[in-house]
């Protein structure tokens, strides 16, 4: 896909240029949609919608150092929409590499054809439109957490919904609004004050020896004294 998207850009460019050049160089220009778009052939020794005029040489390594690093990225690419956005930012970078390469004045200096002209705006190719579409479709992309090699990173709001709410309650402890947890350990259990049933006492009267009556229960008297013996 990377590599359909890039052909096609530069082929487009390129058959455009060469029409423009064989009708337009030496000639009026020419005024569709009442003056909205105009079509006119221009040179231009710099970037993008004529940015940095003179330095032709510094872009023609920078449109180099692009197309490289394309290249090698794409050895990661596993996404559809990523491959469309390398795509036109490789024909885009190529089909402006070629004027610099081939065109006049000089290899590495070479002119790139311009042709297409808005109101308020630098004129451009579609060269340079391919390489503003794939760099906008770029920055939707990362944007959105889409990855070249077909993952995505989590957004702010899936972050938010993964992360607990706050730390867990200990054992034993209440939760917010709620009735206290399960206490595996058992310390928190009530203790159980039931008496406990010992039975009837059994409160057998001690021997004291002969002539000692026991005491009798449930009474609470003592016994009658035997009375003195007369002599």
């Amino acid at each position: 896909m990377l590599i359909a998207v890039a052909l096609a850009a530069l082929a487009a460019d390129i058959v455009s240029k060469i029409i423009v050049v064989a009708t337009l160089q030496d000639s009026e220009p020419i005024r569709l949609l009442g003056g909205l778009l105009t079509l006119r052939e221009t040179r231009n020794s710099g970037a993008a919608f004529s940015i940095g005029t003179g330095y032709t040489i510094v872009f023609t390594l920078i449109a180099i150092g692009v197309v490289v690093a394309i290249l090698r990225t794409a050895r990661n690419l596993r996404s559809l929409p990523w491959a469309i956005c390398l795509g036109l930012l490789l024909g885009g970078a190529v089909g402006n590499l070629i004027d610099r390469l081939l065109r006049a004045p000089a290899p590495l200096k070479g002119h790139v054809v311009d042709w297409i002209q808005v109101p308020n705006f630098p004129v451009f190719n579609l060269a340079d439109s391919s390489i503003v579409c794939g760099g906008v479709l770029a920055v939707l992309l990362a944007a959105r957490g889409l990855q070249i090699d077909g993952t995505r990173l989590p957004g702010k709001d899936e972050q938010d919904a993964g992360e607990p709410e706050g730390p867990e309650p200990r054992p034993g402890e209440s939760e917010p609004g709620g009735e206290a947890g399960p206490d595996p350990a058992g310390e928190h259990e009530p203790a159980n004050h039931e008496p406990a049933n010992h039975g009837p006492a059994n409160h057998e009267p001690a021997n004291h020896g002969p002539g000692h009556e026991p005491e009798q229960p449930g009474t609470g008297e003592a016994p009658a004294t035997a009375p003195e013996e007369k002599a």
